[in-house]
C-alpha cells in the first residue's frame, strides 16, 4: 500500500502552474520521532513499513486542508461499497495533496488506521506529519504586468508551437537603450537603464511556507551548461535603482542560492536573451528550482525536489513587400545620384513614409545599402521592437548600421564567416520573403525566406553558411534556396519581386520574363513599330531598334539561356510557396550575357521599391510607340488593373550601369506581422 505524497497539479485544486511540496515526517503511535520533516520518499518508506501483522485493510483520513485520494488498479482491486476501508494492496497508492502552505512545521497530518479481518476497530494506526512549502516559478503570463510575456498559462516545465501551445519568451537584448553605451545593452553584464528591464523577461519565484524550513533547506537557480552564455538573469532586490539588479545566473554563472529574508515569499528575476537560435542552439533556455536538504553537519545536499521553466528566443523575423512601409532608407553619393534622391523624395511622399538619407560621410561611397542590410523585427507578447540584420558583406557601409541604426528599440545583429571569405551571393539583395503562403496544407503565416544560390550539386557560389544556418535556425519562415548564380551578380531580386494585390493569396510573384519581352517586341513589329529604338533619349548611350533586337542571333541565344534560369526558379516558387500561374506576372526584360554570367540589357524592372499601392520601378527607356514608352505601358497594364501606381525612376546611370537597380540601392522598415510568431507550428 504505497503512499505518495507528491502534489496534485489539477488547477482546480492548486491552480495552473503551481507545484507544492510536501514536506513529511512518519509517526506509528508507539514511537516518538522528531518534528523535523523529513524527504516525501522517506516518510512514504517508513508508513509502508509500519502495518502491522494481522492488518487486511486500511484506510486514511487528513486534517483540515489535506486532501487525500485513493488511485487503484480496478482489475486488481474491488472499490469498497459503503465503506472507507481499502484492501491492502500493491495495487491501491494513496495519493495526499495540500491547498495551502504551512504556518508552522507539521500543522498538518494524516492518520492511517490498519483494519484486521473481523474486528471494526483498528487494530494499529500511524500519523504522517505533513509541512506545505509552495514553490511557484512564474515567468511572463500575457494578462498581467509581472508576467507579461508568456502567451498561454499552461505546465511551463515545456515549449509548445500553435495556437494551443504553451511556453514563455525571451527577447534578445540587442538593442543600445542607454546613450553613450558603445555597445549592444546585452554586451553589459549589469543593467544600463530602466528602458534595458523592458526589452527582459520577467520570472518570479514564489515561496510560501514556514520560516523553519528554508533554515535546513536551500532553494539554488540554475541554468544548464549548454545555456549558460546564451541567457543572464539579474536578481530583483533593494530600493528600485540600478544597483540593485544583481547579475546571479548566466555568463558562465551556473547556480544562485536564492535566500529568503524573513517574511519575503517572492523574488523577482529579470531574464534577458544573449544569443539567437542558431545551427548549435535552438532557442529553447531552461531554468530550474532545486530545494536542497542538509543532510549532515558538513553541509552536504541531497536535491528534495526540482521545478523548471522553459523559454524560447524570440526569432528574428523578415518582412516580405506587402506589409506597409515605414521608413525609407537611400544613400547619397555627391551629386552623381541627386536626381534619383529627389524622385524618391516624391515616391516616398507620396507613400506617406519616412525617408532618411545616408550622407557620404557614413556610407564612404557605397550606395546600395539593400546589400549591406536587411530590417526585421523580434516580438515577445509584452514588446516588439525592429532588428537590423548586417550582412557580412562590409564594404563602404559595414560600420553604418551598428552606428546610425543601432539604437533604444532599435536591435543589430550580424553574422560573419569563420574565415572572411565572402562573395556577392552574401549580399541581402541577395535575401528576400514571400507573403504569407499556404502549400499542399500546410500553412507559412510569416511566409517563407527567399536565398539565391547555385544549383544543386553544383561547384558555384553560394550564401556563407553561417548566414544560411542563421536564417534556416528562426524556423518561421523556413528557407527556400534559388538558382541565382546564372547572374552576373547572382541576387534574387534581379529576377523577381512581390506586390500586393487585392484578390486571390493577396499578392502576385512578379518574374523578369526574356520571353515576355520577346512577345511584346514581336507585337510592336507587326503594328510597324519595328524602327522603334530602346535606349532613345539616353545622352551617349547607342540606341538598338526593335528589328535589330529581333534579328540578333547573340540576344536570342542569351535570352533563352536566361528563361530556362528563371522557369528553373519558376518550377521551385509554384512547389515550394504553393503558387499558380494566375499567381505569377511575367515582366518583360532582357538580359545579356557576360563572361557567361547575365547582366540586365536594360534597366530590371523587377527590381523595384514596393511601398504600399506605389511602385517604384526603373525607367526602362523602351523603344517609343505612340509616344509612350512600350515597355512601361506594358507593365502599367499589368499592375495598375491590381490597384497599384506605376512610378518609373530614372537609375540608368546612377544605378544600372553599376550593375544595379532601385531595390539595391534603397531599404525599407515595415510594419511588423499583425499575426504572432507563436501561434504557427514550424
Amino acid at each position: 500500500m504505497p503512499i505518495n505524497t507528491r502534489a496534485l497539479r489539477q488547477s482546480s485544486k492548486i491552480g495552473p502552474r503551481s507545484h507544492v511540496l510536501v514536506l513529511a515526517a512518519c509517526d506509528k503511535s508507539d514511537i516518538n520521532t522528531s518534528a523535523v520533516p523529513t524527504r516525501s520518499e522517506e516518510a512514504i518508506r517508513q508508513v509502508y513499513r509500519s502495518i502491522p501483522s494481522g492488518a487486511t485493510s486500511f484506510d486514511a483520513r487528513g486534517t483540515s486542508g489535506v486532501r487525500v485520494y485513493v488511485v487503484y488498479n480496478p482489475n486488481a482491486v474491488k472499490k469498497p461499497a459503503g465503506t472507507s476501508k481499502w484492501t491492502l494492496n500493491s495495487q491501491v497508492e494513496v495519493i495526499v495533496s495540500m491547498d495551502i502552505p504551512s504556518s508552522t512545521v507539521n500543522d498538518s497530518k494524516v492518520r492511517i488506521s490498519y483494519y484486521g479481518q473481523k474486528e471494526n476497530a483498528p487494530i494499529e494506526g500511524a500519523w504522517l506529519y505533513l509541512t506545505c512549502v509552495s514553490k511557484y516559478c512564474k515567468n511572463n503570463w500575457l494578462n498581467t504586468l509581472e508576467t507579461r510575456n508568456l502567451f498561454s498559462k499552461w505546465e511551463l516545465t515545456q515549449w509548445t508551437w500553435g495556437p494551443d501551445g504553451q511556453g514563455a519568451v525571451l527577447l534578445v537584448n540587442c538593442d543600445r537603450d542607454s546613450p553613450g553605451a558603445k555597445d549592444m545593452d546585452s554586451a553589459y553584464q549589469y543593467v544600463q537603464s530602466y528602458a534595458d528591464l523592458e526589452d527582459m523577461s520577467l520570472m518570479i519565484l514564489r515561496r510560501q511556507g514556514p520560516n523553519a524550513i528554508f533554515a535546513d533547506y536551500k532553494l539554488v537557480l540554475h541554468v544548464s551548461v549548454s545555456d549558460v552564455d546564451k541567457v543572464r538573469v539579474f536578481h530583483a532586490s533593494g530600493d528600485g535603482s540600478l544597483a540593485q539588479y544583481k547579475h546571479v545566473l548566466g555568463s558562465h554563472k551556473r547556480s544562485y542560492v536564492v535566500d529568503r529574508p524573513s517574511g519575503e515569499e517572492e523574488d523577482t528575476f529579470y531574464v534577458e536573451g544573449l544569443a539567437f537560435p542558431d545551427a548549435d542552439f535552438s532557442g529553447l533556455v531552461s531554468f530550474s528550482v532545486t530545494l536542497l536538504e542538509v543532510s549532515d553537519k558538513d553541509f552536504h545536499y541531497t536535491p528534495v525536489f526540482t521545478d523548471t521553466v522553459v523559454f524560447r528566443v524570440a526569432p528574428w523575423i523578415m518582412t516580405p513587400n506587402t506589409l506597409q512601409p515605414l521608413e525609407v532608407f537611400v544613400c547619397r553619393d555627391s551629386n552623381s545620384n541627386a536626381d534619383f534622391l529627389e524622385a524618391m523624395r516624391a515616391l516616398v511622399r507620396k507613400a506617406n513614409c519616412k525617408l532618411t538619407i545616408c550622407p557620404e560621410v557614413e556610407n564612404q561611397h557605397d550606395r546600395w545599402i539593400q546589400d549591406e542590410i536587411e530590417f526585421g523585427y523580434v516580438e515577445a507578447p509584452h514588446k516588439t521592437f525592429p532588428v537590423v540584420f548586417d550582412s557580412p558583406r562590409d564594404r563602404g557601409l559595414k560600420d553604418f548600421a551598428f552606428r546610425r541604426i543601432l539604437g533604444p528599440d532599435f536591435g543589430y545583429v550580424t553574422r560573419v564567416p569563420p574565415h572572411g571569405h565572402v562573395s556577392s551571393l552574401d549580399s541581402f539583395g541577395n535575401l528576400d520573403v514571400s507573403p504569407p503562403v499556404t502549400v499542399q496544407g500546410k500553412t507559412y503565416p510569416l511566409g517563407r525566406i527567399l536565398i539565391g544560390s547555385s544549383l544543386p550539386r553544383s561547384s558555384g557560389r553560394r550564401m556563407t553558411k553561417a548566414v544560411r544556418d542563421f536564417l534556416y535556425a528562426q524556423k518561421v519562415q523556413p528557407p527556400v534556396e534559388l538558382y541565382s548564380d546564372w547572374l552576373s551578380v547572382g541576387h534574387v531580386d534581379e529576377f523577381l519581386s512581390f506586390v500586393p494585390a487585392p484578390d486571390r493569396k493577396g499578392f502576385r510573384l512578379l518574374l523578369a520574363s526574356p520571353d515576355a519581352c520577346y512577345k511584346l517586341f514581336k507585337e510592336k513589329q507587326r503594328e510597324g513599330h519595328g524602327n522603334a529604338a530602346q535606349f532613345a533619349g539616353l545622352e551617349n548611350v547607342q540606341t538598338i531598334t526593335i528589328d535589330k533586337m529581333l534579328a540578333d542571333e547573340a540576344l536570342r541565344s542569351d535570352s533563352e539561356y536566361v528563361q530556362s534560369c528563371i522557369d528553373w526558379n519558376r518550377h521551385t516558387l509554384k512547389e515550394e510557396l504553393g503558387l499558380t500561374e494566375q499567381d505569377i506576372i511575367d515582366i518583360p526584360q532582357l538580359f545579356v550575357l557576360n563572361s557567361s554570367r547575365a547582366d540586365a540589357f536594360f534597366p530590371d524592372m523587377v527590381n523595384m521599391i514596393v511601398l504600399g499601392k506605389h511602385l517604384g520601378i526603373p525607367k526602362p527607356f523602351g523603344p517609343i510607340v505612340d509616344g509612350q514608352c512600350c515597355l512601361e505601358e506594358n507593365v502599367r497594364s499589368l499592375l495598375e488593373p491590381l490597384g497599384l501606381v506605376c512610378i518609373f525612376i530614372n537609375d540608368f546611370f546612377s544605378y544600372h550601369t553599376l550593375s544595379g537597380e532601385i531595390h539595391c540601392g534603397t531599404n525599407v522598415i515595415r510594419k511588423p506581422f499583425s499575426f504572432k510568431w507563436w501561434n504557427m507550428i514550424p
